[in-house]
């Protein structure tokens, strides 16, 4: 049980820095906008696939997380 209490104290704290990011997303003006991040728009279509931001944030989570469980 302790492990589990761990992993939900781990979601939680996880959670959290999420909202955070997304309230303050809006304010940081490249994020979103990286060179490498698809846009396509087209007559009557729009693509956008942030591809660089996703590994940006990936990388920063999997350093977090490292660390963390050190």
């Amino acid at each position: 049980m302790g492990e589990l209490g761990k992993l939900l104290i781990l979601f939680g704290i996880i959670l959290v820095v999420l909202g955070i990011v997304f309230s303050f997303a809006a304010k940081i003006p490249w994020l979103g906008h990286l060179p490498g991040d698809i846009y396509i728009q087209r007559e009557r279509f729009t693509f956008y696939f942030p591809l660089t931001t996703c590994l940006l944030v990936s990388l920063i989570l999997t350093l977090v997380l490292y660390l963390f469980r050190r």
